[in-house]
Order: C-alpha cells, then sequence, then structure tokens
C-alpha cells in the first residue's frame, strides 16, 4: 500500500501526507486541513444555498447550477463542475477540472484534479485520485453495520484505521461502473477498473480488473460446492 501505487507524488495533494503516515491518515484529520476560506471567485446563481458562505473558497471558471447546495467548510478548485442538486456536505477539497453531478452527495473527502462523481453518486470519507471516474449510482459506504472502527483487509492481514467513517480511496485513473458499491475501507490502486454492479472490498493492486463474470463465477462455485455437500 506504498503512496506512488495510488498517487503521483508530484500531485500538490500528496502533501497532505506524512512520511510513512497510511493511504487514510488525510481523512483522520480532514477537519483541521481547510484554512484561509471565504475566497468566492465566480458570480453564484440564483437558486444556490450556500451554507457558512465565509468558510467556501471556489475557483475561477467553476460552474455552479442552480439547486446546488454548498455547506462550509469546502474548497472547489478551478473549472468544475457542480450540477443541478448536488449536495456537498462539508469539509470537502476539490482540485482543479472535478465534476460532482445531479444528485450526488460529497462529504468529508479529497478529489484530486479531474475526479468525477457525476450522476447519483455517494462519496462519504473518502479519497478519489487525479482523473478517476465513477459511473452512475456509485456508492462509496462509509460506515458499516456493526457500527466498530474501519478495518483494512489485505489477503489475511487485517490493518486497523481507527475510523469510524471510512469510505474508499482511489488511485489516480481508477474507473468504477454504474451502479456500484464499494464497502468500508476499499483501496485501488493506480488504474483499476470495475465493471458494473460489482460489490467491492479491500485491497486491489494496480490495473486490476474487477469483472462480474469473475464474480458470477465465484458465486456458482460457492452454490455449486454447497449443494454437492448437501446431496
Amino acid at each position: 500500500m506504498l503512496l506512488n501505487d495510488f498517487f503521483d507524488l508530484n500531485d500538490p495533494f500528496t502533501n497532505l501526507y506524512s512520511k510513512d503516515t497510511p493511504l487514510w491518515s488525510p481523512l483522520i484529520d480532514i477537519k483541521n486541513l481547510f484554512k484561509d476560506l471565504g475566497n468566492i471567485e465566480i458570480d453564484i446563481p440564483k437558486g444556490v444555498v450556500l451554507e457558512n458562505p465565509e468558510l467556501i473558497s471556489i475557483g475561477k471558471g467553476t460552474v455552479v447550477e442552480p439547486g446546488a447546495y454548498i455547506k462550509g467548510p469546502c474548497i472547489i478548485g478551478e473549472n468544475c463542475e457542480l450540477r443541478t442538486n448536488a449536495y456537498i456536505r462539508g469539509f470537502v477539497w476539490t482540485g482543479n477540472n472535478c465534476i460532482i453531478g445531479h444528485c450526488t452527495e460529497v462529504k468529508n473527502s479529497i478529489l484530486f484534479d479531474g475526479a468525477k462523481a457525476a450522476h447519483f453518486a455517494y462519496v462519504g470519507d473518502s479519497i478519489l485520485g487525479k482523473g478517476v471516474n465513477l459511473g452512475a449510482g456509485v456508492k462509496c459506504a462509509n460506515y458499516r453495520f456493526d457500527e466498530k472502527p474501519v478495518i483494512i483487509n489485505i489477503n489475511e492481514a487485517k490493518y486497523p484505521t481507527s475510523l469510524k467513517k471510512m469510505g474508499a480511496i482511489l488511485g489516480d485513473f481508477v474507473q468504477v461502473g454504474c451502479n456500484s458499491v464499494l464497502s468500508p475501507g476499499s483501496l485501488l490502486a493506480k488504474g483499476c477498473i470495475c465493471y458494473p454492479c460489482i460489490n467491492i472490498s479491500g485491497f486491489y493492486p494496480r490495473d486490476s480488473r474487477i469483472k462480474t463474470q469473475e464474480k458470477n463465477a465465484h458465486i456458482r462455485s460457492s452454490l455449486s460446492s454447497s449443494l454437492q455437500e448437501k446431496s
């Protein structure tokens, strides 16, 4: 789980990491990252709701469509799109050229340059690397059913995060297909591609391909073994 397996080390957002800190460390301290806010460099159209505008910064060239709801503190970069009914719940930091789309909710998250959650997505307590694209309906789940802190599972090893809420960490240029769900603590390194309608959990190394066929084959194998045992 090296940092350069997920992000370009020359990316300014990697300055949020100290040496030898885990991939999720910016999420631990996310509420202390927001400083020198209140610089809105665009005209806000009617129909946009800004809650705590003194804690909101929005860069030049960004388009905020009527119906968007933005709660500070947050930092929105330059040339971004916040589309109708986008919901920014606070403690959100985006780079430039990001898209937060129609009926997408984002909270306690960091989006590197060019990250996109354009349609009906939920991004909670997550980090999306440069150029990440979430298909329509993708959910980054951030809370365990048993309410215990999130644990990262890699093969047979377990890594406690101390976080009660943690979504996904997606490396640069990861693509997640429509209606997929990332379980709390999912880690996908650079270049991973997840096909639509998959439930993802755990760690995937660089350039992994996560396919429906493989998931269904595993299910069929499990069902077949179970039926054989019963017979």
